[in-house]
């Protein structure tokens, strides 16, 4: 945020101190014939969703069906508890460094 108020007081500074020059208009023509910027019109989040879906049904299939399912839910029942709270702790903490670790890429402009 700091980065943001510099650039600001910087810009101001320059558009204060900058001498206009009356060009009678060329300016104003040259921005008015550019083209307009072209808009992107990708699919990423489609294909994304679809590759997911796919692995996810692969997995699913590759791994014996609605078997494996019933297979580690009576594993999962039948695990101590205290197992049970270290690997939700564990997740929990995967998670929130996964979260930290992206606000602090997008902080420093690498994420958009």
């Amino acid at each position: 945020m700091e980065e943001n108020v510099q650039e600001d007081l910087l810009d101001a500074r320059l558009r204060d101190e900058a001498a206009y020059i009356d060009d009678a208009g060329f300016t104003l023509r040259v921005v008015q014939q550019l083209p307009a910027r072209p808009v992107r019109r990708t699919h990423r989040a489609a294909i994304l969703l679809g590759v997911a879906l796919a692995a996810c049904v692969a997995a699913y299939f590759l791994a014996g069906g609605s078997w494996f399912i019933a297979e580690e839910t009576t594993r999962m029942a039948m695990m101590p508890i205290t197992l049970m709270w270290v690997c939700a702790a564990a997740a929990t903490v995967l998670v929130m460094a996964g979260g930290v670790f992206a606000a602090l890429l997008k902080t420093r402009g690498r994420l958009r």
